[in-house]
């Protein structure tokens, strides 16, 4: 299963990695979010040893969400060093995900 990343440990998981980062912004009542879950568990385990691949809850997470200026959901970031370098708004295909992640590895 795909990292849970929460306010406690964002700092850890996110911003203390060389690894690039996968943020798949998400809540339970949303349906594009549902239609992306399984490519972003697909995602953790196809780049585990390569990637950070984790979901942030924007209900229970708040803080996350307004730090990026989350608006709209599913939002996944790629995030390296830090620095978000990309991002995909709505639902899309697996290999514009993969693709972006690939740029950055």
């Amino acid at each position: 299963m795909a990292l849970e990343i929460n306010e406690s440990n964002f700092e850890e998981l996110v911003m203390n990695t060389e690894k690039p980062v996968v943020l798949d912004f998400w809540a339970v009542w949303c349906g594009p979010c549902r239609m992306i879950a399984p490519i972003i568990e697909e995602m953790h385990h196809e780049y585990g040893d390569k990637a950070v691949i984790g979901k942030v809850d924007v209900d229970n997470n708040n803080e996350i969400a307004v730090k990026y200026g989350i608006r709209n959901i599913p939002t996944v970031l790629f995030l390296k060093k830090g620095e978000v370098v990309d991002k995909v708004v709505g639902a899309v295909p697996k290999t514009t995900l993969t693709a972006k992640l690939d740029s950055i590895l």
